[in-house]
């Protein structure tokens, strides 16, 4: 997770088709996210954002995909938020 000018970059690591929507943790440099929704079609990536979105409490079109648009490793930039706050919504228990 890293602060820019720009706004937060997060490293993500997605797992589709779970059980249900959740952060897991870390798993190496990245953070392990878990999405009911199936990688076809864009649909996991769209649940990604609807997820950090609602987690967040901050606009759909604050959150971009700057890479791994087809893949399972993602690099996000959320904008109008600081790492900080980041770090402390998503951390799980």
């Amino acid at each position: 997770m890293t602060d820019t000018k720009h706004g937060v970059i997060l490293t993500l690591r997605i797992v589709p088709r779970s059980s249900k929507n959740e952060v897991c943790g870390e798993l190496g440099d990245a953070l392990k996210i878990k999405l009911q929704a199936p990688p076809v079609e864009g649909k996991a990536n769209k649940a990604l954002i609807e997820f950090l979105s609602d987690r967040l409490d901050i606009p759909r079109n604050s959150i971009s995909i700057l890479s791994g648009d087809t893949g399972r490793n993602k690099r996000i930039l959320i904008s109008g938020i600081k790492a900080e706050t980041v770090a402390r919504i998503l951390k799980t228990d």
